[in-house]
């Protein structure tokens, strides 16, 4: 995001003072996180934004009408936001999107340490959010664009991994649920320098589980790489597709065609270290969302003309308008 951006961030959880919670609240009112506009439940009339110490932000919403006969109506600046229904201090939770938007490379103990939150669980929750946000937008994207890649020139490398969940040091029951494999099929666009996945949880590596999925997102006539797992052989060519394969056993670039696998490859270690460090493959809803806020990130936040950060604010506004 711009610098001015990173400044008010970092003056709302450096400077909690009364001036600065006004400016955050001004900010987030310009970026429509929160409503600009209040009218009075009573008298319809337009409420005034007013300084009150004893709440958390500092300020709130108050009508004073006569026509109240002296009872004065009041309402939270946080009417009808992402932040209505949390404890949480605005400069904390703009902390925390930030934090979001970037990975959450901190680890939870850091994040107390910085005052976000007091404890795990309401950071789990404040994650969990996001990441619904995050998914919905997704689902959205992918009704709207049906979400394909390929074409004349981007080429698509396709593969299976296994994302299980792993106990540490091996102590601890194994859930039922998870004692089979958890395999997630991906396929990775590549066009340039531009990396766009696709990753679906499967319940099979077979061949009706995995054609269906490559039918609806690729493209006719694109170039599709994988290995030689027989789920793909003899049938990608025939559906229109110009297939290419790579044999591992022997070696990991095929010295006819020049295929590999390398890219999705790369990726796979990239996805399973995110997932494995925030723990999202703990149960499958959870996992799905990790996929899902995966694709987010290459589809549509680094897409974003602003980046990951513009595109969340982006769709907070969207589904929680004020």
């Amino acid at each position: 995001m711009a610098g001015l951006m990173t400044k008010l961030l970092l003056m709302a959880v450096q400077k909690p003072s009364k001036k600065g919670k006004l400016k955050v609240i001004k900010w987030l009112q310009k970026k429509k996180l929160l409503t600009s506009r209040v009218l009075c439940s009573r008298c319809g009339q337009k409420m005034k934004l007013t300084r009150n110490s004893k709440i958390s932000d500092g300020y709130n919403w108050v009508c004073r009408s006569k026509n109240h006969r002296g009872v004065k109506s009041s309402r939270s600046v946080r009417t009808g936001s992402l932040f209505e229904k949390s404890k949480i201090s605005l400069p904390s939770w703009l902390t925390f999107i930030y934090r979001f938007s970037q990975g959450l490379h901190l680890r939870q103990i850091d994040m107390m340490q910085d005052r976000i939150a007091r404890s795990s669980k309401t950071l789990s929750r404040m994650a969990k959010v996001l990441r619904k946000i995050c998914t919905k937008a997704m689902k959205e994207y992918q009704k709207r664009r049906r979400q394909q890649m390929g074409g004349q020139q981007e080429f698509v490398v396709i593969d299976e991994s296994n994302f299980r969940h792993k106990r540490k040091y091996g102590r601890g029951r194994a859930s039922t649920t998870w004692r089979r494999r958890k395999w997630v099929f991906g396929m990775l666009g590549v066009k340039h320098n531009l990396r766009r996945p696709i990753l679906r949880l499967v319940t099979r590596r077979s061949r009706n589980h995995l054609i269906p999925i490559i039918v609806k997102h690729v493209r006719p006539g694109t170039i599709l790489i994988s290995d030689e797992w027989r789920a793909y052989r003899g049938v990608l060519a025939n559906m229109g597709y110009r297939h290419f394969t790579v044999n591992h056993s022997h070696w990991f670039v095929d010295p006819n065609t020049g295929a590999h696998s390398q890219h999705l490859e790369r990726a796979w270690l990239s996805y399973k270290t995110r997932v494995w460090r925030l723990r999202g493959n703990r149960t499958e809803k959870m996992l799905k969302e990790h996929l899902a806020l995966i694709e987010w990130t290459n589809w549509l936040g680094e897409r974003h003309r602003r980046g990951v950060l513009g595109r969340l604010f982006r769709d907070i506004y969207h589904q929680f308008p004020v």
